[in-house]
């Protein structure tokens, strides 16, 4: 497939003469996707973060009412992932970079006339650039820019909450989902955790009131900071289905803030 199923609204689908004849693209918002290519174990693809910001649009986006002017811009799919370096898998750039290409694709887009940016990042090692380079965006451009996050609502083990943060239960959840159980090998699935949450001390590498800079191999043998072992199909259609919700009830919400248009 060349182009994503929300086609009609994927930017580099449309021709120049489209691009500049779309109206009102100071009220239109722009998604960029913004992933990682890592490794996640032994029982998952490397492309986990790349394709789960793929298949947040391709659930949510056939789901806007047609009235809604909103483009998808093509994906960031090599994040800032030098905390995963050493493992196999493992594609990175640096802050620097990441931070290069936000600043070029935001203000090339507000050359070509639009004024509202959504990053949607899927990726934890992205979080901070992209949270000082939004500002700047802002701040040298002009341009409107959000964060998209949808979140599931859905109840987790306390534990995997905590401290499952890479290719855990959640993602291996989410990746039975959107790969239909294929190139997903949950008999290599492990469960291995960085810290438990009952556990003596207060120094944790996350959430905690003191946290210690880390890689991925001071914490983890495998790769996998989760229970892998705990992820089922179910609730990987669970996961996928709450999230895209959450999705398109905050595009329905930006969308009819900036286009004043019913989006019900």
């Amino acid at each position: 497939m060349i182009y994503p199923t929300y086609r009609d609204r994927y930017l580099p689908a449309l021709t120049r003469a489209e691009v500049d004849s779309l109206p009102t693209k100071e009220k239109t918002p722009v998604i960029l996707p913004v992933g990682a290519i890592e490794q996640h174990g032994p029982h998952l693809p490397v492309g986990v973060d790349a394709l789960i910001g793929q298949a947040r649009l391709d659930y949510a986006l056939p789901r806007l009412p047609k009235n809604l002017s909103l483009l998808v811009a093509p994906a960031i799919q090599i994040g800032k992932s030098n905390e995963h370096t050493g493992f196999p898998g493992t594609l990175a750039i640096s802050k620097t970079v990441l931070r290069r290409q936000l600043l070029a694709i935001a203000g090339q887009l507000s050359d070509w006339g639009f004024r509202c940016l959504l990053i949607l990042n899927t990726h934890g090692g992205n979080k901070q650039v992209i949270n000082y380079t939004v500002r700047e965006i802002r701040d040298s451009l002009g341009m409107d820019v959000r964060k998209l996050q949808p979140s599931s609502n859905l109840e987790i083990d306390p534990q995997e909450a905590a401290y499952g943060f890479h290719a855990g239960e959640i993602e291996t959840n989410i990746m039975l989902e959107i790969l239909d159980g294929q190139r997903v090998d949950l008999s290599h699935a492990t469960c291995e955790f960085p810290a438990w949450i009952d556990g003596e001390g207060r120094l944790r590498p996350e959430s905690a009131p003191a946290i210690y800079s880390w890689v991925t191999s001071d914490l983890s043998d495998s790769g996998v900071m989760g229970n892998a072992r705990a992820a089922t199909p179910e609730a990987g259609k669970a996961w996928v289905e709450a999230e895209a919700e959450s999705l398109v009830t905050a595009l329905k919400d930006i969308c009819r803030e900036l286009q004043g248009v019913k989006s019900s």
